[in-house]
């Protein structure tokens, strides 16, 4: 369901930037800045709605965990998670390539594009900890 949810939003994202495009081009290099502005502010909007869905869903298994008397879940580096990451960096990517070859040209593209997929392979990789990474449990009091 999720996963139909996503498809289905990135379809409007697409056609947003399309018409943001054609904006552009029909206004001209002046309302450039409140164009992006303003598509960006539809991205982030988007993103927004999407990890609050993902917080309260998980909020509410852990309290379903919880109202058992079970411990609550261990987190999870599954397929789903490093999905999602993938999706939204390149939700992301379209209008950062956007802004890039447009201000930049290629070099910026190019710079840009290293960039989302050194994001990605940090994350694919479980290097650090804050985008997912595998911790160490520990096994006692006095491992630190």
């Amino acid at each position: 369901m999720e996963a139909a949810h996503d498809s289905a939003d990135s379809a409007e994202l697409k056609k947003e930037l399309d018409a943001a495009l054609h904006a552009r081009r029909e206004l001209g290099d002046e309302y450039e800045s409140a164009l992006v502005d303003s598509f960006l502010e539809k991205v982030e909007q988007r993103i927004d709605t999407t990890v609050d869905r993902r917080v309260r869903r998980q909020l509410a298994e852990q309290q379903m965990v919880v109202a058992r008397g079970a411990r609550s879940p261990q987190p999870t580096d599954g397929w789903g998670e490093r999905f999602g990451f993938g999706l939204v960096s390149l939700i992301l990517a379209i209008p950062l390539s956007a802004i890039a070859a447009v201000n930049a040209h290629l070099p910026g593209l190019l710079v840009t594009w290293v960039g989302i997929v050194g994001v990605n392979a940090v994350h694919a990789s479980g290097a650090l900890p804050l985008f997912g990474g595998r911790r160490r449990e520990k096994k006692s009091e006095w491992d630190d």
